[in-house]
């Protein structure tokens, strides 16, 4: 038996260092040539570790969160034959332990390695992809190690917090342990818990994109000064001609939204207002006006928000703006948007669909200086001419970057966007 230590190999594209998002091995666990190991993330890209080889996982090395630099070990593995263990100076020199409660993700202590010098086998890195057929599934990230932080998905988990039920005393039957729905209710005995008490705290380390989007709207907040305007639209005739449209549809046209319709205002309006449609490079104290309009679409996905950009939507009507969105939201939603389909954005819409809200304070997305935020429907009663009428109306929230944009200035440009938007047949006129 020889010992092969897996290292994380360089990904490309000048990254020297990546964050391990997840694990999706143990120190026992027995693994095939091409099984996932774990997941790392750089600032381009989240990429799936597989093992080059098979054998019986003896260490892991990094805690879900830590930076591991290229050529560091990740796994350790114990393999037939000789292995990859050269006896260098480096190998001798383990990463320190995790100690259990700093490991809720499964890093345990290293095992000493066996030396047995051998050519060293090429580390594979595996983009993201369904698996081929005939290949088991990977198996879901890690979410524990030791039998204080049992297996578990997050859904059972967040199951588990309602009921105050704690989970280590639950047996799983799921693959290595893993307490399933169905576990629960077994434990429970199919009592009534609604009114049991409810204890512990879930520590849960911020990590991958959610940590740079954190820190991210951290920086936007502390060096913009935010002016937001909210401002009701009467959208009674727009949803009328929306309607129209979608039923005269043809084959292979999406459905339209209120976006593609509020894209189309921004493009019209966008060049009576040139430094809404910018980048402020503050250190530099530069402000680039852009002629084209490049729309970030900000939207949530199972990775955390996202903000895919229609490029170039001077160019597209109604129809081409809504199968552009419907394009990019699917591949963002599916984790295969591409680092320039994310970036790029002149000018940013976000929007909370279906939910919606009466206003929303939404934050720039920087180094832009401006945003705007569609809120929700309502219908409300109106006196018109005499008469009580019923009209559909959407509060619009919007947010301006306050050392570029005066507060009349955003009015003014909400205002005229409104117009188009209450008189939809002007967008359609050029």
């Amino acid at each position: 038996m020889g010992t092969y230590k897996f290292r994380l190999p360089d990904i490309g594209e000048g990254v020297a260092e990546a964050e391990v998002t997840a694990w999706h091995v143990k120190p026992g666990d027995v693994i095939e040539e091409d099984d996932p190991l774990c997941d790392v993330m750089t600032d381009k890209a989240t990429v799936d570790m597989t093992s080059p080889v098979g054998g019986t996982v003896r260490a892991v090395y990094g805690e879900v969160g830590e930076m591991k630099a290229v050529g560091s070990v990740l796994v350790e593995l114990e393999v037939e034959g000789a292995g990859n263990d050269t006896g260098n100076a480096e190998d001798a020199v383990p990463a320190p332990p995790l100690a259990p409660q700093e490991a809720p993700e499964g890093p345990t202590a290293p095992v000493a390695a066996e030396p047995a010098p051998a050519p060293a086998a090429p580390p594979r890195a595996a983009p993201r992809a369904a698996p081929p057929a005939g290949r088991r599934p990977a198996p879901a990230p890690t979410e524990c190690g030791p039998a204080t932080f049992p297996l578990a998905a997050p859904a059972t988990r967040r199951r588990a917090a309602k009921l105050g039920l704690d989970l280590s005393k639950v047996p799983g039957s799921g693959r290595n342990g893993r307490v399933t729905p169905e576990d629960i209710e077994s434990y429970l005995g199919g009592g009534d818990p609604r009114y049991e008490a409810r204890g512990g705290v879930e520590e849960i380390k911020v990590i991958g994109l959610r940590r740079k989007i954190a820190e991210r709207m951290e920086e936007t907040w502390r060096r913009i000064p935010h002016i937001t305007y909210v401002e009701e639209f009467d959208v009674t005739a727009l949803e009328e001609t929306r309607f129209a449209l979608n039923a005269g549809r043809r084959d292979g046209q999406p459905k339209l939204t209120f976006l593609p319709f509020l894209v189309r205002a921004m493009v019209k309006v966008l060049p009576e207002f040139p430094h809404l449609n910018a980048h402020y490079d503050d250190d530099a104290g530069i402000l680039r006006q852009h002629g084209p309009v490049h729309v970030g679409v900000a939207m949530a996905t199972p990775s955390g928000l996202m903000v895919p950009v229609v490029r170039h939507a001077e160019q597209m009507d109604p129809w081409a703006i809504a199968s552009e969105i419907a394009r990019l939201s699917q591949a963002a939603k599916e984790g295969r948007a591409s680092r320039e389909e994310l970036s790029g954005s002149t000018i940013t819409i976000t929007s909370l669909g279906p939910i919606g809200g009466i206003a929303t304070t939404p934050i720039i997305n920087r180094p832009e200086t401006a945003i705007v935020g569609p809120n929700k429907i309502v219908e409300r009663l109106e006196r018109r001419h005499g008469e009580i009428v019923t009209r559909k109306v959407m509060p619009v929230s919007s947010s301006f970057d306050h050392r570029i944009v005066d507060g009349y200035e955003a009015a003014q440009f909400m205002q005229a966007v409104k117009r188009l938007i209450e008189t939809p047949a002007l967008l359609f006129i050029d």
